[in-house]
């Protein structure tokens, strides 16, 4: 007995249907592929890192390489911290990093929000011309912000005009000062603050709050997702970073850790357990930092992404 045209109408559907499936899940699994390709790239120079701290100095270059020391030499990391003077470094690292962090906070909020809620003349232009600036390189901003800094008014031996001294050249103050606000930050916290309720805004101001209460008591409370993950990024580029610190530091008082990995690489010579050794300690705050607010990382990355 034949099929019906309804029947082999069925079939046809039901094929499709498990081919549709089975396309959808070799995707899936091509994803996972190269996804987990992708994570296994990235992770080698990490554990060579790590490796290569723990080695003492006949076996990191020995060929056939290996990835486990035959031997773990812990004393690296002793002499990395006692040769650069780490904890110099680290203290004026964590200076740095934290007052950027908390005037990126403070001050990119204040903008963010005005440029999202507030309504004053030239609001729009103003804020292009703030995303304007991210597209400036900061090596564009080096000689300006250097001589900015040297001619800061009574500080460094400086007069009242900005002559006669250093200024803020190779102090904490003028290595943090430029980094306390970001036009990424404002940026950020603008997006953020348009997907706040106005209705509370509004029944603030019918009970006659200023908007500076509205903004610390109502606002400011509601913002902590954005505040967080704009805390762990500028934290974060504040502690990697080494050319502003390279061109305002003048001596080892105010060098960062960035800076401090130099003192293993000559012209000649490159003591590379010590340097692996150094990185390593470099780096740990920040996994530690990422492991905690990972969730925040790409919160803040679909944030600024995808809402316009």
């Amino acid at each position: 007995m034949g099929l019906t045209a309804n029947t082999r109408s069925l079939i046809d559907k039901a094929g499709l249907y498990r081919g549709g499936r089975l396309g959808k899940l070799s995707t899936r699994a091509l994803l996972y592929v190269v996804l987990t390709a992708s994570s296994i790239l990235m992770i080698v120079p990490f554990v060579w890192m790590l490796s290569t701290s723990l080695k003492p100095d006949y076996q990191i270059f020995e060929f056939p390489p290996s990835w486990i020391p035959r031997e773990l030499n812990w004393g690296n990391y002793v002499d990395a911290w006692q040769k650069a003077r780490f904890s110099r470094y680290a203290l004026n690292t964590a200076v740095y990093a934290v007052f950027s962090t908390l005037g990126q906070v403070t001050l990119c909020s204040m903008a963010g929000y005005s440029f999202a809620r507030l309504r004053f003349p030239g609001q729009n232009a103003l804020f292009v011309l703030v995303l304007a600036t991210m597209m400036i390189p900061f090596q564009m901003l080096l000689i300006p912000l250097f001589v900015i800094l040297k001619r800061w008014p009574l500080a460094g031996g400086n007069n009242i005009f900005g002559s006669g001294g250093t200024g803020l050249i190779d102090t904490l103050v003028g290595l943090t000062l430029p980094n306390t606000i970001s036009a990424f930050g404002i940026f950020l916290i603008r997006q953020f603050s348009l997907t706040l309720p106005g209705e509370l805004a509004d029944a603030a101001r019918m009970d006659g709050c200023s908007e500076a209460t509205i903004f610390w008591r109502i606002m400011m409370p509601l913002m902590k997702p954005a505040l967080t993950t704009l805390a762990i990024f500028a934290f974060q580029d504040s502690w990697n970073d080494f050319t502003w610190p390279l061109v305002i530091t003048m001596t080892e008082k105010t060098r960062t850790l960035q800076l401090g990995l130099q003192t293993f690489q000559n012209q000649f010579f490159t003591e590379w357990g010590l340097l692996m050794a150094g990185t390593t300690i470099t780096v740990f705050p920040l996994v530690v930092l990422f492991i905690i607010g990972q969730r925040y990382f790409v919160q803040g990355i679909a944030l600024t992404g995808t809402k316009g």
